[in-house]
């Protein structure tokens, strides 16, 4: 929703760390979503991944 409402990957963290604490994503993490929703990719599923887990 934060993306829709024009925030930055970084409001949104800060918004996330407001109401989840330590649970929140990471900046990192909430930077990575907002690129993949820019490049249009709106999927909240895990990419396949090579290699052990």
């Amino acid at each position: 929703f934060c993306f829709n409402w024009k925030k930055s990957a970084a409001e949104a963290h800060r918004m996330l760390v407001e109401v989840y604490g330590d649970a929140a994503p990471t900046d990192k993490s909430c930077r990575e979503w907002f690129r993949r929703f820019k490049d249009g990719d709106f999927s909240v599923e895990d990419k396949p991944r090579s290699g052990q887990p």
